[in-house]
C-alpha cells in the first residue's frame, strides 16, 4: 500500500476506523481531504473524458427551461431557469392578462440570487396563501436538511425588489421542510425536529403576531409526523407514521385552532391515508387487507369504514387522489410490475354519492411506462395533467379530458443530438433468484446494436442499477444523462430486486427485515441473467447503488467480489449494524421496522450477517468509486469513509479504491445542476474505464 490517507491516519487501537465519526476533529477533515486529493490524481488522466461527457451531456439538453403554467384562483404559476443558471426563479401574472404581457409578471422567488450568497440551495416547500398574497418557503442552505421558514408578501407594483429577495423575511430557524397554509390566510402549518433530527412536532403559525401554537407531538421515536390539505381545501390531515404503522387527525382547514378529529387509533401493522370529497372520507389501508383496500367512511364519523375496492390478490392499490366528481386511484400489477391510473367517477358530484358510473383505467401508449397525476390543484377539474414517461420515451405532460377522452399533449422534455429517442430500445428480462422467484430487469440500450427482435448482436458493457428499500420503485424514467453512456454502446440495466415496490407490496415484504437476503440474491440473479441472455460480457458489468442501494451492492459484492467489473456506491449505507445500534443518529430508530432492532439479538445477527463493513473479506474487489457528502444527515460522510479506509487497510485488491466527498453537500449531492452534471461526468468516466469503453464508443 503506497503513502495515502489511510497508510497515514491509521491508529492501531481503533482498527475499525470509528474515529472518522468525530466530526469536530481537525484530523477527520484532514484525511478526507487527503482522500479527495488522491482521487483527483487518479482521475487526472481521464479528465479529457469527464470533460468529454459533461460537454456532450450539455448540448443533448434544453438549457433555458420553463415549468408549464398552473392556474389557481387569481394568478397563474410558473418556474424559469435562464440556460446559464443553477436554479429556478418562480413568476405569476394575473388569471385575466395577457400571458406576452412582461409588464403583468411578478417574480414570486429567485432561487438563482439566493444562491450566490451560499454553497449549496435547497427548496424544502414553497407555499402560496388562499388570497394568492403571501409566499411561505423553506429553505437549506448547507445540505443537512434543516431548513429555515421565510415569508414574503406579494405585491405586482413592486417585483423588482421581490426578485432582489428585499421584502422576505426570515421567521423560523431550525424547522422540518413542510408547509400548509389555512384556509383563513392567517395561520401556516409546519414541523419541528427533536434531537436526531425526527419531525415530532407539527406547530401552527399566525403570520400577523408571530405567535406559536404546538398542535401535534409524537412520543415515539419511531413515528415521524406531517400534513397536508385536501384538494377540496376543507381539512388539514396530520399523519404520524412509522415505516409500518400509521394514524392520521383531521383540522378544519378554516380554523386550525379548532378541535382534532382522530380518525382511527394506530394500530401496528396498519397503514392508513385520508382524502376528502364533500359528506364522505376516502380511507387507503391494509388493516386485513394485505394488499390494501380502499374504504370509504362518511364525514360525521371518520373511523366507520366500509369497503369501496376490496384487496386483490394480484394488485396492490397504490394512491387515491380526490376530485369532485370521483377519485383517481393508483394501482400495481403484481405480475408484471406495471402501475397505472384509474378513473372511478360517480354520480351526483354536488351530494357526494358514491354510486360509481364509470370504473376505467387511462390509457397507456406503451409498456412499461410511468404513468402519474400531475399539478391539478382545482377540485372541481374534468382536465387532468398526466406525467408520463419510460426508458425511451422523454417526460411528457398530457392534458386528458375527462368528458371526451382527448389525450393532448401539453409538454415534452426536448433532446437534442445524435442519439434520438427513438434511436433506444427497451427490453424487460427475467432472472430467477436463489430460491426460484422470477425478478424484472429492465434493459435501455441503442437499438441498432440489436436484432429485429431487441437482442443484442453481441454481449454489451452494461451498467446495473438497483436498490431494494422501503418499496420504493424502480419504475421507467428517461435521462439525458444517461445517453453519453448509451451512445458509446453501453447497456444500461435495472434490477427491479425485493426490498422495492415494483411488484407491489408483497414484493417489498420479501425484502425486508428476515427476509433482506433476498434483494442481494435477486440483484446477483439479475446481473447473472443479463449474460445468460446474451445482453452483458460477463467481465463488462458494472454496478451502482446509491443510499440504501449502496448496501444492495455493497453486500452483493461481499458475497461476490468477482461479480463485477467495477462498482459506484454513491452515499452508500454500508456500516448498517453501528449505525442502528447509535438511537442518536437522525433516522435510526425510524428505521427499525425496515432492518430491525439491533438490541434484539436475533435482528443484531441478521443485521451482523449482511452488513457491508461487518463482512469485507481478503478478495480482490473491483475498482470501487465511493462518494460521500459532509452534510448529509441520513447517511453521515464517515460510512463511505470508513468503507474506503478499511478497504485500503486489507490491501486485497490491485484494483482502485477511490473515496470522494462533496464538502458543502447532504445527501442528494450538489444543489446545483451545473455541478450536479460535472459530479455525474466524473462518475461516468470511472464506468466507462473500468468497462473498456473509449471515448469513440
Amino acid at each position: 500500500m503506497s503513502d495515502s490517507p489511510v497508510q497515514r491516519h491509521y491508529r492501531a487501537n481503533d482498527p475499525e476506523w470509528h474515529w472518522l465519526e468525530t466530526r469536530d476533529a481537525p484530523e477527520v477533515e484532514a484525511f478526507l481531504t487527503a482522500a479527495n486529493a488522491e482521487s483527483d490524481n487518479w482521475f487526472t488522466p481521464l479528465m479529457p473524458l469527464a470533460d468529454a461527457l459533461y460537454t456532450g451531456h450539455l448540448a443533448r439538453r434544453e438549457l433555458a427551461v420553463s415549468s408549464l403554467p398552473e392556474a389557481l384562483d387569481y394568478y397563474v404559476y410558473w418556474s424559469k431557469t435562464a440556460d446559464d443558471a443553477d436554479y429556478p426563479v418562480w413568476w405569476r401574472h394575473p388569471l385575466a392578462a395577457d400571458p406576452a404581457d412582461t409588464t403583468r409578471h411578478e417574480c414570486l422567488l429567485d432561487l438563482q440570487t439566493l444562491s450566490r450568497h451560499h454553497d449549496f440551495v435547497e427548496l424544502g416547500d414553497m407555499s402560496i396563501s388562499p388570497n394568492e398574497q403571501q409566499l411561505a418557503w423553506t429553505l437549506d442552505t448547507s445540505g443537512d436538511e434543516v431548513f429555515s421558514l421565510m415569508l414574503g408578501i406579494l405585491d405586482a407594483n413592486d417585483s423588482d425588489v421581490r426578485q432582489k429577495g428585499q421584502k422576505d423575511e426570515c421567521l423560523l430557524d431550525n424547522i422540518g421542510p413542510d408547509l400548509s397554509w389555512a384556509e383563513d390566510g392567517q395561520h401556516l402549518l409546519f414541523t419541528r425536529y427533536d434531537s436526531t433530527q425526527r419531525p415530532f412536532e407539527i406547530w401552527c403559525l399566525n403570520v400577523e403576531n408571530r405567535h406559536e401554537t404546538l398542535l401535534y407531538r409524537e412520543e415515539d421515536s419511531e413515528f415521524w409526523v406531517g400534513m397536508g390539505k385536501t384538494r377540496s381545501r376543507e381539512y388539514i390531515v396530520l399523519e404520524t407514521a412509522s415505516k409500518d404503522t400509521s394514524e392520521s387527525w383531521l383540522l378544519p382547514a378554516a380554523t386550525p385552532l379548532g378541535e382534532m378529529t382522530l380518525v382511527r387509533g394506530r394500530e401496528t401493522g396498519v397503514e392508513y391515508g385520508v382524502d376528502h370529497r364533500p359528506g364522505h372520507f376516502y380511507v387507503l389501508h391494509n388493516h386485513n387487507a394485505p394488499h390494501f383496500q380502499l374504504d370509504v367512511a362518511p364525514e360525521s364519523a371518520p373511523g366507520d369504514w366500509q369497503p369501496l375496492i376490496p384487496t386483490r390478490e394480484e394488485v396492490t392499490l397504490e394512491g387515491v387522489d380526490a376530485f369532485s366528481w370521483g377519485l383517481m386511484v393508483d394501482e400495481r400489477d403484481h405480475r408484471q410490475a406495471q402501475a397505472w391510473l384509474r378513473v372511478v367517477e360517480f354520480d351526483g358530484a354536488a351530494s357526494g354519492s358514491d354510486a360509481i358510473t364509470r370504473d376505467e383505467r387511462l390509457v397507456m401508449p406503451e409498456q412499461p411506462l410511468s404513468q402519474g397525476l400531475g399539478d391539478c390543484p382545482h377540485f372541481d377539474s374534468r382536465r387532468l395533467r398526466i406525467r408520463e414517461e419510460s426508458f425511451t420515451t422523454p417526460p411528457s405532460w398530457i392534458e386528458i379530458d375527462l368528458d371526451t377522452g382527448t389525450r393532448h399533449l401539453l409538454k415534452r422534455q426536448t433532446v437534442h443530438g445524435d442519439l434520438a429517442p427513438d434511436e433506444l430500445i427497451s427490453r424487460r428480462l427475467w432472472a430467477t433468484s436463489a430460491d426460484g422467484e422470477q425478478v424484472p430487469v429492465s434493459v435501455v440500450m441503442r437499438r441498432d446494436l440489436c436484432d429485429t427482435e431487441g437482442r443484442p448482436l453481441a454481449p454489451l458493457p452494461v451498467l446495473l442499477y438497483g436498490y431494494g428499500a422501503y418499496g420504493e420503485t424502480l419504475d421507467p424514467w428517461f435521462s439525458i444523462g444517461r445517453l453519453e453512456l448509451l451512445t458509446r454502446g453501453v447497456a444500461f440495466a435495472v434490477a427491479h430486486v425485493r426490498g422495492g415496490g415494483d411488484r407491489g407490496e408483497p414484493w417489498y415484504l420479501a425484502g425486508k427485515l428476515e427476509h433482506k437476503e433476498n434483494s442481494f440474491h435477486d440483484f446477483l440473479a439479475a446481473r447473472d441473467a443479463l449474460v445468460e441472455q446474451g445482453v452483458g460480457a460477463a467481465d463488462r458489468i458494472a454496478a451502482y447503488g446509491a443510499s440504501a442501494g449502496g448496501l444492495l451492492v455493497g453486500a452483493s459484492l461481499n458475497k461476490r467480489p468477482d461479480a463485477f467489473c467495477a462498482a459506484v456506491l454513491d452515499v452508500p449505507f454500508v456500516d448498517v449494524l453501528r449505525t442502528m445500534e447509535n438511537p442518536e443518529l437522525p433516522l435510526t430508530t425510524a428505521e427499525y421496522t425496515e432492518w430491525g432492532n439491533p438490541h434484539e439479538s436475533e435482528a443484531r445477527r441478521r443485521i451482523r450477517a449482511y452488513s457491508p463493513l461487518d463482512n469485507l473479506t481478503a478478495a480482490p474487489y473491483p475498482p470501487l468509486f465511493l462518494q460521500g457528502s459532509w452534510h448529509d444527515t441520513r447517511v453521515p460522510y464517515w460510512e463511505p469513509a470508513k468503507l474506503y479506509a478499511r478497504l485500503r487497510q486489507m490491501d486485497c485488491t490491485p484494483h482502485p479504491v477511490l473515496l470522494r466527498t462533496d464538502m458543502s453537500s447532504g445527501h442528494g449531492g450538489a444543489s446545483g445542476r451545473f455541478k450536479a452534471w460535472r459530479d455525474n461526468a466524473r462518475q461516468d468516466a470511472f464506468l466507462l474505464w473500468a468497462l473498456g469503453v473509449s471515448d469513440d464508443g
